[in-house]
């Protein structure tokens, strides 16, 4: 089964892309290549608030994350060496067009107040990162069963040379970006 919005990109956004760049190949028409999600417990050393937390993104993700620990031990933040401190997980291929998928259309929607992403989160070489303040916006969590909430930074990393490029493709996917018609104009 192939997800909705790969074939969205092969069926309108690349067509659209070639279109606006004039690109000769269609390889080098930008893609995504993979979602990376980073968790971190920060300062608390306790095993139950990264389990539940590792728990939250394997549900989110469908992955299980890769734990993170400290590489050395700093006093000044009572942080030891080898204390597990945060999980990642990096989502290619189907996973990763399914993730996008929920996140535009499912959790996006639910932030209060909600006005669109800040286009300013380029990194100059065309990926994308963004920060979610609580996890509960995810269908996947259930709000009554979270002890504690925490944020998450969601980093898109895409094939694209400059950050217009990232930029007009992953508003062609959907991506709701503050003010995305005055953006792609400036560009």
């Amino acid at each position: 089964m192939i997800p909705t919005m790969k074939t969205k990109y092969r069926e309108q956004v690349v067509p659209e892309l070639q279109k606006k760049f004039n690109y000769s190949n269609r390889m080098q028409i930008p893609a995504l290549s993979k979602i990376a999600i980073n968790v971190s417990v920060g300062m608390q050393h306790d095993r139950d608030a990264l389990q539940a937390v590792l728990d939250d993104l394997t549900k989110i993700t469908g992955q299980r994350p890769v734990t993170i620990k400290a590489r050395k031990s700093v006093s000044n933040f009572k942080l030891r060496e080898g204390v597990s401190l945060a999980g990642k997980v990096t989502l290619r291929g189907v996973r990763m067009y399914e993730f996008l998928d929920r996140l535009i259309n499912t959790a996006l929607p639910r932030i209060r107040d909600f006005r669109g992403l800040p286009p300013k989160s380029f990194d100059g070489f065309g990926n994308y990162s963004l920060g979610l303040k609580e996890q509960t916006i995810f269908p996947e969590i259930n709000p009554d069963h979270v002890r504690k909430v925490h944020g998450m930074d969601v980093t898109f990393v895409t094939t694209a040379k400059t950050d217009s490029e990232a930029y007009e493709l992953l508003r062609l996917m959907g991506m709701p970006f503050e003010n995305a018609k005055n953006k792609g104009e400036q560009q």
